[in-house]
């Protein structure tokens, strides 16, 4: 057994080292692996097209890279439905119309969703391996109403009853087009997204249906005939719950759109999807809603962490972003460069990690607007011209994790002297596949704490509002790590 006693401390001017907590870290006791961090392309990047190339390669090297960003390892690509060529008509805000690589007339154009492709090539260049291709709508040809919103229709799947298998055939033909044409392999599709949002993807917004539990299973079955009868290895991600509590229970919603772990994942549930050749015990949820107040924050995700254990089922935090309930930070509107927001979402990060053990966590839109949903902002015809691009502490609070803690690192154990405070400290140990031990401590306090290891560090990287504190490596450290206050600081210590 290996283990490594961390010790936190002050550190007084003109006093001997005074430490005040400790903590142990025991590698080999492990729990979930990590499959990587990520973000989405929703929906700027398709507005990419019209900006400066290296404007584009900019973006990309602060999303993607492992030296001069945050080297994101995972990315959700929005397979669109068509609402764009229904302009006005397609009831949905302009902004979050797509387009579509089946055609109004029957045929495939693969030239379509140009700059979203191009985008997955960059990401590609700079080192993510694993694409997730998520649909918020049927392609509009299949659906009930003719539209890619549901405009109010109710909870069930807006897509026509006889349409399954060409739903199915269309994105089991996306895959392999991506593949074929560009070189692009989707690792997960995921088929319908957020199904039992109990606001029913009231239109005109964006593109977006309601699905039962037994709708959800059946164009699984679809999609897993459809992926194997094109050899394709592309597993299905089901099903992208809106909230955490649809995942175990029922949310504002009703029991066919609740309890998904026990409806998709049990064998005596009629809307299993178990055996099924392109689906692993695996399932994802949004984190919304669910991050006040603190108290529930942590019950809701050891709830949810019960329930996956009681099926067996992996579990992946595919979206997270700043919402009306967010009160502590000043709600969503008003993109935030500053800690105040990259503390509090650092802080879910980490409950989703420890308390969910979850084994994938990805923030969603990865360029935003004046609201706190992008890691990174543009000024649209601005940035168009002249290439202004916002970063954010979000952006390198995230990277912490997602440089540091690569696909395939197991979460160790660590253990503080003191109680873990969601208002102080908090920290969570990983151990990579090439043996680093790696720290992510957060101080969400006004005070200063130091950590004192009783080996030599390796590297320290700081995030804080000091000037050019963006992953910043501290130098000169050597068994003392200083963790100052409202900061998040990534030890990596030697093997």
């Amino acid at each position: 057994m290996k283990k490594y006693c961390i010790i936190f401390s002050l550190l007084l001017t003109g006093c001997a080292e005074k430490y005040t907590q400790s903590a142990e870290i025991d590698e080999s006791l492990t729990f979930q692996t990590v499959d990587g961090f990520g973000a989405s392309d929703a929906w700027t990047i398709q507005t990419i097209g019209s900006w400066q190339e290296e404007t584009v390669k900019k973006a990309a090297d602060l999303l993607f890279s492992k030296d001069s960003g945050i080297g994101l390892s995972i990315w959700r690509f929005n397979l669109g439905a068509g609402s764009a060529y229904q302009g006005e008509n397609a009831q949905i805000q302009p902004f979050t119309r797509t387009e579509c690589f089946l055609m109004p007339d029957g045929e495939w154009d693969f030239s379509k969703q140009s700059a979203q492709v191009n985008f997955m090539k960059e990401a590609q260049k700079r080192g993510v391996e694993t694409f997730i291709a998520f649909l918020n709508s049927p392609p509009i040809y299949f659906t009930q109403n003719g539209l890619a919103t549901n405009t109010g229709r109710g909870g069930t799947f807006n897509l026509k009853a006889d349409c399954y298998d060409k739903f199915a055939d269309f994105m089991a033909e996306s895959v392999k087009g991506l593949q074929e044409k560009h070189g692009i392999k989707i690792s997960y599709i995921c088929p319908v997204n957020e199904p039992d949002g109990h606001w029913n993807w009231l239109g005109p917004k964006q593109e977006g249906t309601p699905a039962t539990n037994a709708e959800v299973a059946k164009i699984t079955r679809s999609l897993d005939s459809a992926l194997t009868a094109k050899n394709l290895d592309t597993k299905i991600l089901v099903n992208e719950s809106s909230d955490y509590r649809a995942m175990v229970g029922v949310y504002q919603t009703d029991s066919n759109r609740g309890y998904a772990i026990q409806m998709l994942f049990n064998a005596d549930s009629v809307s299993n999807v178990l055996g099924l050749k392109h689906v692993e015990k695996l399932i994802a949820g949004h984190g919304y809603w669910t991050n006040t107040p603190l108290d529930f924050l942590k019950k809701m995700r050891e709830n949810l962490n019960d329930t996956l254990q009681k099926f067996g089922v992996k579990f992946w935090m595919t979206e997270q972003c700043i919402m009306g309930n967010d009160e502590e930070i000043g709600f969503g509107h008003g993109f935030d460069t500053t800690m105040k927001t990259a503390l509090y979402v650092a802080r879910c990060i980490h409950h989703d990690l420890v308390y969910a053990n979850a084994a994938s966590w990805q923030w969603w839109r990865a360029i935003g607007e004046d609201y706190k949903d992008g890691l990174l902002q543009e000024f649209g015809e601005e940035t168009v011209k002249s290439g202004k691009l916002n970063d954010s502490r979000l952006l390198w609070v995230l990277g912490n994790y997602s440089r540091f803690v690569r696909p395939g690192a197991k979460r160790v154990f660590i253990k503080l002297s003191c109680e873990e405070n969601p208002n102080g400290l908090m920290a969570s140990a990983f151990k990579n596949s090439d043996g680093k031990l790696v720290a992510v401590i957060i101080n969400y306090s006004d005070k200063d704490e130091a950590v004192k290891f009783p080996q030599k560090i390796s590297e320290v990287y700081l995030t804080n509002d000091g000037l050019g504190n963006k992953l910043k490596r501290q130098t000169d450290v050597k068994t003392v790590a200083t963790i100052p206050a409202k900061s998040v600081v990534t030890v990596v210590l030697n093997k």
